[in-house]
């Protein structure tokens, strides 16, 4: 398991009215990443944002992106995310027949390689694409919409997980999405996830996002000792 725990605010739940300066809050916060939610409303049942938001956010921030596509046929568009600025694009295991394939062309376009996991997918069906992914995200919330709360049962799923990327040597991110907030993130670190996405509880009705991502450091740390 990696020492290094990343922080990465969805801005999915930012004021987009607003969106370069809630970018520059992020910066002065310094998070790890940028966490882009692209949904379809086909595979989950909402539309957010697609390549435009993504390329005008790649060219106001060094900060990673890391692009979450909740669509079908991901493969369709790996060039043109590829081209918007994206440095990791995770794809749903869930979402496209030939998984191996498409992880590898993203790797071929110049960026890292995410596969995703519903609360409701075992982790036997990424087992075979440990080898050439790296980062496993799993779902703690059924995605399509923020605020969601956090899935009680994901903890046994990513230890299960921690010990399958463990015994297979692989430097593989652990990526955990949904209802992460600083009363349950020790836990999360507790059953060996590496990164963090989280939403509400950094752009939350306060405003404050340094002080709300300092207070999940915290808890990281507490966790962590």
């Amino acid at each position: 398991m990696s020492n290094q725990k990343l922080i990465g605010p969805s801005i999915l739940t930012a004021d987009f009215l607003y969106l370069g300066s809630e970018i520059q809050k992020l910066e002065a916060a310094k998070v790890d990443y940028i966490h882009l939610d692209i949904m379809d409303g086909q595979f989950v049942p909402n539309i957010s944002f697609g390549l435009p938001i993504v390329q005008a956010i790649s060219q106001v921030t060094e900060l990673p992106l890391d692009v979450h596509l909740m669509i079908e046929t991901p493969e369709a568009y790996i060039a043109a995310f590829a081209e918007a600025g994206a440095d990791t694009l995770t794809i749903h295991v869930e979402a496209t027949t030939h998984t191996h394939r498409v992880l590898s062309q993203i790797r071929e376009h110049g960026m890292q390689a995410g596969i995703a996991l519903c609360p409701g997918t075992p982790l036997a069906a990424i087992e075979e694409l440990i080898p050439i992914v790296d980062q496993i995200l799993v779902m703690s919330v059924n995605p399509g919409f923020g605020g969601q709360t956090f899935i009680p049962t994901t903890l046994a799923k990513i230890r299960r997980l921690r010990a399958l990327v463990d015994g297979a040597s692989s430097p593989i991110r652990i990526q955990v999405d949904g209802g992460i907030k600083s009363s349950n993130i020790g836990r999360v670190v507790g059953a060996g996830a590496d990164s963090f996405v989280v939403g509400s509880s950094v752009f939350d009705a306060n405003g404050n996002v340094a002080a709300n991502v300092a207070v999940l450091r915290e808890a990281i740390a507490a966790a962590s000792a």
